[in-house]
């Protein structure tokens, strides 16, 4: 009789644990190096956005880019309305952190996302091209 019990239960917390999965949605983006990311953005219908503030964008940015500061509140709006979802898009920041949460939320929206592993600051080490 014990034995019945423990195994409802087991089945019973197992098929809970597989339910819970199935209800994440796995978002996905893919991480560039900096010659990886150059190469991508060579494409004319790539849409570059440099995630971090405006103050950081005109200190210096990739040439090219679209500024659209992930930590502002009207970040998706603003997304939404300047972004084509037909074409992908390429992400970066200073170092990689702002642009993952940038990737997360673009994907999604349902836009195919790129983005620039170590950002802009490993852009720069490698003697890339930046515009202020």
């Amino acid at each position: 009789m014990i034995k019945t019990i423990y195994m409802i239960f087991f089945a019973c917390v197992f098929s809970l644990g597989l339910w819970a999965c199935t209800g994440k949605q796995k978002v996905e983006y893919k991480n560039l190096s900096s010659a990886q990311f150059e190469e991508l953005i060579k494409n004319p219908n790539i849409q570059l956005v440099d995630v971090r503030t405006l103050a950081e964008h005109m200190e210096g940015h990739i040439p090219g880019s679209l500024n659209i500061n992930v930590k502002d509140e009207q970040f998706s709006s603003c997304a939404d309305d300047l972004l084509d979802k037909g074409k992908d898009v390429a992400v970066y920041c200073r170092s990689g952190r702002r642009s993952r949460t940038a990737a997360e939320l673009l994907v999604k929206k349902g836009f195919k996302v790129y983005n620039l592993d170590k950002g802009i600051l490993n852009w720069m080490e490698e003697g890339r091209e930046i515009e202020k």
